[in-house]
């Protein structure tokens, strides 16, 4: 009995796994579903809350902050996601200028972080929307991240101007540390989804180093694309990306570590031993020279992960383990800078420099696909 309830099991996570990526494989621009259009300039960052999957952040460079409901309220299959508030810079509390990043708490929706090149990083209250907590610091902000995982820790890595990486406590609203070993600013931090303490920040200087905060000197590793070959070096310093390091992004199991850079390459990296997987996603075109780019990757597919990344005006889906192009997302008419995947749903959301959100969703049925046998009608009748 209990080998054929594992069996059941097993089967039900195969077929969920299948139809995920069956999804995913199918995601077009959405015909029925419009996003309330509220920034005046790019989308530079997006997220949805990971409790409901129903409310959605978005920050822009016109320095507007919006929260968006994501839930279908009405009769007809047609509708506008319509932002629940607003904070711009008409109110007392609102940023100055562009907000580079938004991000919910992952344990809640009580609160959001946001933070601006306005040297600020602000704690919000999603209820009276003002500041908890207000932390500033000497030069813009390029993003910051909370750990989705930790327990034991309330820390809020942020990447800077500097080329120190800060980690700010919510708990006693101050600065608890400052990792050193970056040689320029900082473009993207992102905490580990399966160790609490470790972190993975990328910088101008070319680098991308791995971190225990909780070791007092130096970081565990420094990603290498030679794989520390140095007969295939390009200079003597080791180096993750031949320009500047400007995306980060983590498997949805921590296994593994992606990277963008402007040097047009994106780079699958092993997360505990630092090693460069030898997948060759080709040209990845990067257009965000001069700020951090948001991508994102999928979970819960039955064969390989997959990576949605801007580049220009389209955002390129790969194979996350064999660097295939599997396909191109064209609906925006600006670059694209952020990505956000619903995982609940298999759906996608992106923001670029035409102001607009757009919603990409599976393409539940082909008219001109051939039914699947499993579901045809094969009853019959005495009349026959």
């Amino acid at each position: 009995m209990l080998g054929f309830q594992s069996g059941r099991q097993a089967d039900s996570r195969r077929l969920r796994r299948a139809e995920s990526t069956r999804r995913i494989l199918s995601l077009e621009l959405s015909a029925d579903r419009d996003m309330q259009r509220i920034h005046d300039s790019g989308v530079n960052s997006l997220d949805i809350d990971t409790t409901e999957g129903r409310y959605m952040l978005s920050g822009g460079t016109d320095g507007v902050i919006a929260v968006y409901d994501l839930e279908n309220h009405g009769a007809t299959p047609q509708y506008t996601c319509k932002a629940v508030c607003t904070v711009g810079k008409s109110s007392r509390y609102g940023h100055a200028f562009s907000v580079e990043t938004v991000q919910w708490y992952p344990h809640d929706t009580g609160m959001f972080v946001s933070s601006s090149f306005d040297n600020t990083m602000k704690v919000w209250d999603t209820e009276t929307l003002k500041p908890a907590e207000v932390f500033r610091f000497q030069g813009n902000i390029f993003c910051h991240h909370m750990s989705p995982v930790a327990r034991k820790h309330s820390l809020i890595a942020v990447g800077t101007k500097d080329s120190k990486v800060q980690l700010c406590d919510l708990k006693s609203g101050s600065l608890a540390h400052v990792l050193q070993g970056h040689g320029a600013e900082v473009l993207s931090v992102r905490w580990s989804p399966r160790h609490e303490y470790v972190l993975a920040t990328a910088s101008a200087d070319s680098g991308v180093r791995v971190w225990d905060v909780r070791r007092a000197g130096g970081s565990l590793f420094t990603l290498d694309q030679h794989n520390g070959d140095k007969s295939k070096a390009a200079a003597a310093n080791t180096s993750a990306h031949d320009g500047r390091v400007n995306g980060l992004c983590f498997s949805g199991d921590g296994l593994f570590l992606l990277s963008t850079g402007t040097d047009n390459r994106m780079r699958l990296w092993n997360s505990a031993t630092g090693e460069n997987a030898p997948v060759n996603y080709g040209e990845v075109s990067n257009k965000s020279r001069r700020k951090g780019l948001k991508f994102a990757v999928s979970g819960g597919c039955s064969s390989s992960e997959f990576v949605f990344v801007p580049c220009g005006s389209s955002v390129a889906v790969y194979a996350m383990h064999t660097g295939q192009l599997v396909a191109v997302l064209r609906g925006h008419y600006g670059n694209v800078d952020c990505c956000q995947f619903h995982p609940d749903y298999q759906e996608l959301y992106s923001g670029g420099r035409d102001c607009n959100i757009l919603a990409w969703v599976p393409l539940l049925h082909r008219p001109d696909a051939e039914e699947n046998p499993a579901f045809k009608d094969s009853w019959s009748s005495d009349e026959d």
